[in-house]
C-alpha cells in the first residue's frame, strides 16, 4: 500500500472514531469525509479525455471524452464536489494553456492531466512508421527523441506553471503513457520489430521527461507503463488499439486500457 493511500485510510479511521465519539450532530457534518471537499479539474489530451474508449459524451464533439476515461471513472468512484472535464483530443501543453484551465480556481484541489505526447509530433510518427518501413520509422522516432530531450521540458515547464498559477492549493496529478508494443509478441504481421523497439524506446524517453519536469514543479507523476505490461498491442490481452477504425482510434487505450491501466494509478496517486 502506498504511502499516501496509507496516511488516507489513517486519516479515515481517526475521523470515524471521533464521529463515534461525538455523536449523531457530527456525523451529519461530515457525511463524506474527503469526497465532498474535492474540486476536481481533468485536463490533457485524448489519452485523457478517452479517445479509444468509446462511449463518448455527445456534447464534447472533437474533443471526444468518454464517459469511460480515467477521469470520469474516478469522479464516479469518488463524487467530487465539482468536476470540470476538459481534456481533448489532439491536445498540445499550447491547446491546455489556451483553451483547458478555465475552471481552475484557488477552491480547485484536484487536477490531473496527461500532455506531451501530440507536442512531440506522436500521430506523425505512428503514420510514418505505419506507411514508410523501418528505416523512416526510425528516423521519425529519432526526430521525436531529440524533441522530446531538447524542447518537451521547457513546454511542459509552461503548462504546467500555468496550471500552478491558476490552481495554487490544488493537487496535481500527471499521467504518463504506455508503451506500445510488447517486443516477441503475437503480431505476425504490421510494422518490423526493430521499429516497434523504437517506438517504445521513445515512450520511455517520454515518461522519463515527463516524471522529472512533475517532480521539479512538485507534482505527482503516475507511470502507466507497468500497468499496461502485457497489455500492450502483440500481446494476448491488449489494452491498445492498432490500427482500427475509426482510424483516430489507432494507438489509444481500449475501455479496458482506462480501467485497468489509468485510472487504478490516478486512484492510487490521490
Amino acid at each position: 500500500m502506498k504511502m499516501r493511500r496509507m496516511v488516507k485510510v489513517a486519516a479515515t479511521a481517526a475521523l470515524a472514531l471521533c464521529v463515534t465519539a461525538l455523536g449523531p450532530a457530527a456525523a451529519s457534518a461530515q457525511d463524506t469525509p474527503g469526497a465532498a471537499a474535492t474540486a476536481y479539474v481533468a485536463l490533457g489530451d485524448s489519452y485523457s479525455s478517452g479517445v479509444g474508449a468509446g462511449s463518448y459524451d455527445n456534447d464534447s464533439g472533437d474533443c471526444r471524452r468518454s464517459t469511460v476515461a480515467y477521469p470520469q471513472l474516478w469522479a464516479d468512484a469518488n463524487a467530487p464536489s465539482s468536476f470540470d472535464f476538459t481534456a481533448c483530443s489532439g491536445a498540445r501543453t499550447t491547446d491546455v494553456i489556451a483553451t483547458q484551465l478555465g475552471p481552475l480556481s484557488a477552491s480547485t484541489t484536484l487536477v490531473s492531466i496527461s500532455i506531451g505526447g501530440n507536442d512531440a509530433g506522436f500521430a506523425d510518427t505512428m503514420q510514418t512508421c505505419v506507411l514508410s518501413g523501418t528505416s523512416a520509422c526510425l528516423s521519425a522516432v529519432a526526430t521525436a527523441n531529440q524533441y522530446i530531450t531538447d524542447t518537451l521540458p521547457g513546454r511542459l515547464d509552461a503548462v504546467y506553471d500555468a496550471i500552478r498559477a491558476a490552481a495554487p492549493n490544488a493537487e496535481v496529478v500527471v499521467l504518463g503513457y504506455p508503451r506500445m508494443y510488447e517486443l516477441g509478441g503475437s503480431c505476425v504481421f504490421g510494422i518490423s520489430e526493430e521499429s516497434r523497439a523504437a517506438i517504445n524506446s521513445a515512450s520511455d524517453n517520454l515518461s522519463e521527461v515527463t516524471a522529472k519536469r512533475a517532480a521539479d514543479h512538485g507534482f505527482a507523476y503516475g507511470d502507466v507503463r507497468p500497468a499496461f505490461t502485457g497489455h500492450e498491442i502483440c500481446s494476448s490481452d491488449p489494452w491498445l488499439h492498432s490500427v482500427t477504425l475509426p482510424v483516430t482510434d489507432s494507438y489509444h487505450p481500449t475501455a479496458a486500457g482506462q480501467s485497468g491501466g489509468y485510472y487504478p494509478v490516478m486512484e492510487d496517486l490521490v
